[in-house]
């Protein structure tokens, strides 16, 4: 018999991936281009990068049971790992160096649209 933490950590896992699709199906569909896809860096992971005319965002994508639980799962530590990374990914990428940046968060819940929450948070600089 399989352990049942690491069936529901795979579960999780495969839920998270959907959703990450989703997410992408949906940005997509409002004319935004993908940079990139759990970009990884020293510092953190962004799950999504898109662009959109002169903007850059950087997306969480959060899987949750509703829209609010999904968006108060965006701790501060985690907005402060993920605008680390952005920095890191702007570092090496100079073509974006003019961009505005944006830090968004889509929300996946069942049986809803994909919530997408521009400007979700900013950095305290």
């Amino acid at each position: 018999m399989a352990n049942p933490s690491k069936t529901a950590r795979k579960k999780a896992w495969q839920w998270g991936r959907y959703a990450e699709a989703l997410a992408v199906a949906r940005l997509r569909s409002c004319g935004y281009g993908i940079v990139a896809k759990r970009y990884r860096t020293a510092v953190g992971e962004i799950d999504l990068i898109a662009e959109r005319g002169s903007t850059i965002i950087f997306i969480e994508v959060k899987a949750r049971q509703n829209i609010s639980d999904g968006l108060a799962s965006i701790t501060y530590r985690q907005q402060q790992r993920i605008i680390r990374a952005s920095q890191w990914f702007l570092q090496k990428q100079p073509k974006f160096g003019d961009y505005k940046i944006r830090f968004d968060a889509i929300v996946i819940a069942p049986w809803r649209w994909p919530r997408h929450v521009k400007d979700a948070w900013r950095p305290n600089i």
